[in-house]
């Protein structure tokens, strides 16, 4: 079998596919068009975000027989489309939910203790302790809005801080745990004094942190967001911020960035992204959550076993 390997990954994602038998082409700088050209000789492509693989894509490769995108989810690839030409999808979304756990709860505590603003003041020759005066999480009642992997991470990471409670709310019935409680989207908002978010790229999560979801939070709340930058309207943040209705924002993603996750939009930054660059109360990271060294090894493995386990007798 074939594979066409779209974007670099970890080594020995090719080294163990190459001890199973399976013939790996590495493209990762080959155009999209040369690409499609290709496709017709392999029956597996490896991917991570560089472009969106569509049906008209997917046309291409009368011969494919999975398609494994090397990250969390598929929302880059057609799914509906793959199902149709019965492609099977492979993902890893175990791979890199320890890293995000513990990335949202590194920039929330950053971000209460106020450590970027303490820092930057040090730089600057100062030592001002009352105008870094932090918070503690304890006592705090924190909202996950998504409990799949990384939201479940994030929770069990806030096990021995002594949080008021931890809720969440998902669109699925999750099984209860001894973790978090599932409550309505209503009491959620009516308890969170942190928020943290931890949903795939769907219809429905598209710009879900809008200004009436802002407005129905009951308390000033700490925001932290390292699942897409879509969930969260910008200009609806940025209005919360000079409320005081968020009180401070951590972001590992943004609404500004490209499909690919590679980059940011090239053209001139929106005003409102100015303001996130400048305001002391935000923390800004380059989607790299799940980016660990650890996490970079993980997903390799993960995929490499579902390749096998499904084609490895092939």
């Amino acid at each position: 079998m074939k594979i066409l390997h779209l974007d670099e990954n970890h080594p020995i994602l090719i080294q163990q596919l190459e001890d199973a038998g399976f013939e790996n082409t590495q493209a990762y700088t080959t155009s999209k068009m040369e690409v499609e050209a290709m496709l017709p000789n392999y029956q597996g492509i490896v991917v991570r975000s560089r472009f969106p693989i569509d049906a008209a894509f997917l046309t291409k490769g009368p011969q494919l027989k999975f398609i494994a995108r090397v990250g969390a989810g598929v929302e880059n690839i057609d799914q509906e489309a793959a199902k149709k030409m019965n492609i099977q999808l492979f993902a890893a979304p175990l791979g890199n939910a320890n890293a995000v756990g513990e990335h949202a709860l590194g920039m929330l505590l950053g971000l209460i203790n106020k450590l970027r603003q303490a820092h930057q003041s040090i730089q600057a020759g100062e030592w001002m302790r009352e105008a870094h005066r932090g918070e503690e999480l304890e006592g705090k009642t924190v909202g996950i809005i998504g409990y799949g992997n990384m939201g479940k991470s994030f929770a069990k990471k806030l096990i021995g801080f002594d949080v008021k409670e931890v809720l969440f709310y998902d669109i699925e019935t999750k099984e209860a745990d001894s973790i978090a409680r599932q409550v309505s989207l209503q009491e959620l908002q009516e308890k969170a004094t942190v928020l943290s978010i931890h949903t795939p790229q769907t219809e429905r999560t598209d710009g879900m942190l809008n200004t009436s979801f802002f407005n129905q939070m009951h308390h000033p709340f700490w925001l932290i967001n390292t699942a897409r930058g879509s969930a969260v309207v910008t200009s609806a943040l940025v209005n919360a911020l000079k409320s005081g209705k968020v009180k401070g924002a951590a972001l590992d993603v943004l609404e500004y960035e490209k499909s690919s996750f590679e980059n940011l939009y090239e053209t001139s930054p929106p005003a409102d992204f100015n303001y996130l660059l400048e305001a002391e109360n935000v923390m800004l990271s380059p989607h790299v959550a799940g980016w660990t060294i650890e996490s970079h090894r993980k997903l390799a493995l993960i995929i490499v076993k579902q390749i096998e386990e499904s084609f490895g007798s092939n």
